[in-house]
């Protein structure tokens, strides 16, 4: 482990946010290894209820959403250290709930086109999410608004390349300079 913590004056919670495929688990560890944060993998948090429910093809609803953001917020809270969280938070409603444990949570949105995420999706093995379910968490998306504090970034990058953005933007929003950027291909 490489520990590039940055000097923050403040513990952040840093989430990984976006539909499933997006690259939240790969980016999140590379970036533990970076800062030598610990990460949440917000399945982890999900009621069996919930995991069965998407194994078995149905989506979930926000009432199965609920419990599981509020456990993953309780999570959030207790941490008085800055870690890394992975979370779908398709809607604003739900990253509300997150942002509720730490006025410093920052999101980082991996987006990327649909045809790249279906194919992540297809190669991927061991996880209960299925493909034909990607269309209904694209669906629900809404992407992070002006007022919170988030970064959408292009997930055709090399996960290196996203972490170098993140602790970038981590500095930044240290700094008092966070505000929501798009990072497009090319730039």
């Amino acid at each position: 482990m490489i520990n590039e913590e940055p000097q923050t004056e403040y513990p952040l919670q840093v989430v990984l946010m976006g539909v499933s495929g997006c690259g939240k688990t790969t980016v999140a560890g590379l970036l533990s290894e970076r800062l030598g944060w610990e990460v949440a993998e917000a399945d982890d948090f999900h009621p069996r209820v919930n995991i069965e429910k998407m194994e078995s093809g149905h989506p979930l609803t926000d009432e199965d959403r609920w419990p599981w953001l509020r456990r993953l917020r309780d999570w959030m809270h207790d941490h008085e250290e800055s870690t890394i969280v992975t979370c779908s938070a398709l809607k604003r409603s739900y990253r509300d709930v997150l942002r509720e444990s730490n006025p410093h949570v920052v999101f980082f949105h991996l987006d990327g086109d649909r045809e790249v995420l279906e194919s992540r999706l297809r190669t991927r093995s061991g996880h209960f999410f299925p493909v034909h379910l990607l269309d209904s968490q694209l669906d629900t998306l809404e992407p992070l608004e002006l007022d919170e504090q988030g970064f959408v970034l292009d997930i055709s990058k090399e996960p290196q390349e996203l972490v170098d953005s993140i602790i970038s933007a981590i500095v930044r929003e240290d700094e008092g300079y966070a505000r929501l950027t798009y990072e497009t291909q090319g730039e």
